[in-house]
């Protein structure tokens, strides 16, 4: 977006939403959007920079967040998971945008709090974004406003599923979910789960009271680079805005001033250093010498091979020889055997004897 455009916007890079015709929302809650954020600036909502309507296409246009949603960081496979302390900081930035909501002179109910419209910046600072289902909240003596169900599975809170009652206490609720989904790295309904972790509230919940279980609903791939007390700190804050009675949750600047106090906590455990040294002439040399204790190492092997092969080569010879001299040996004897036998019938013969005596 450039200067053009509007006297006194600076050029930036922006964000533009389009109505999908198709979709579940419509003009209604494409002018919620203009009007809500049209209205309210915190450092913690997303700011609004513009929007159109003609004919029947309605655009919305955003300041541009670097990261993306949280829903996307979280869940992503195949990348760095979030670290214990930028989990905490996209919490608490989160915590800040409900509590300005809820402490405004006319409270606003957000009622669609959920990881995909939890917005992140280059810091990873978290803004709040899409305030097509937000509502004005209960006035005077009215303790909730009737509305219909709407929001998504998984995030709304129990009461409101009931009765269609709302309150600011329904929005703490949705934080809850958000906030043990930062903690176990868990989607809030994850069908592809065994039966009793498909719904993540019902599973990690009962687990979150006892700190000899917390290590099993904590997300792996932290590899338990958390703070011990903190973590337990925020799991207990998860049980108090995911309890069944709404009056039990806290609300949400007590939400913040928890979040902050744990963003303070230095007990963080120290993992297993590893520093390479470049050493890249000591590689080269390394590798040369190497190289010539492999040429070694071959050379002897040839040798080897050359000597085995005239070691073969005489025992091969010398079995020939014996196998000739053998042959030799045995035509001899029976070349003796032989003549001593034609000299013997001679003698006979010519002396005479019984066996040879001439016939009469």
């Amino acid at each position: 977006m450039t200067e053009k455009l509007r006297p006194g916007l600076k050029a930036q890079p922006v964000a533009v939403k389009v109505l999908d015709l198709n979709g579940s929302q419509g003009h209604r809650e494409w002018l919620a959007e203009v009007i809500f954020l049209g209205q309210l600036k915190h450092p913690h909502l997303v700011n609004l920079i513009g929007y159109c309507c003609e004919d029947e296409h309605r655009l919305l246009v955003y300041e541009y967040m670097e990261r993306g949603n949280l829903e996307t960081l979280l869940f992503k496979r195949y990348s760095a998971a979030l670290p214990w302390l930028t989990r905490l900081k996209i919490a608490a930035g989160a915590a800040k945008g409900l509590a300005f909501l809820h402490g405004e002179e006319k409270p606003v109910i957000y009622r669609d709090f959920k990881a995909s419209n939890v917005l992140l910046d280059s810091d990873y600072n978290a803004k709040l974004s899409d305030f097509g289902l937000a509502t004005d909240g209960p006035q005077g003596d009215d303790t909730h406003i009737t509305t219909r169900v709407m929001g998504t599975e998984g995030y709304a809170a129990p009461e409101y599923i009931m009765t269609g009652h709302l309150t600011t206490m329904s929005d703490v609720f949705s934080f809850g979910v958000v906030l043990l989904e930062l903690l176990t790295g868990r989607r809030s309904v994850d069908k592809n789960r065994p039966c009793r972790e498909k719904n993540l509230v019902k599973w990690a919940r009962p687990l979150l009271k006892d700190h000899n279980k917390l290590d099993q609903i904590m997300d792996p791939r932290l590899e338990g680079q958390y703070s011990t007390e903190g973590a337990r700190k925020a799991a207990a804050l998860t049980y108090q805005c995911l309890s069944h009675h709404c009056k039990s949750r806290p609300t949400m600047s007590t939400v913040v001033m928890t979040l902050d106090s744990l963003l303070e906590l230095n007990d963080m455990p120290i993992g297993p250093f590893v520093f390479a040294v470049p050493t890249e002439g000591k590689n080269k040399e390394c590798s040369e010498q190497e190289k010539e204790k492999e040429s070694e190492n071959e050379c002897l092997e040839l040798k080897d091979e050359n000597k085995c092969e005239e070691n073969e080569a005489e025992l091969k010879d010398k079995s020939r020889n014996r196998h000739k001299k053998g042959h030799r040996h045995r035509r001899r004897i029976k070349s003796l055997r032989s003549r001593a036998v034609y000299s013997d019938t001679a003698l006979y013969k010519t002396l005479g004897t019984g066996l040879y005596s001439p016939r009469q």
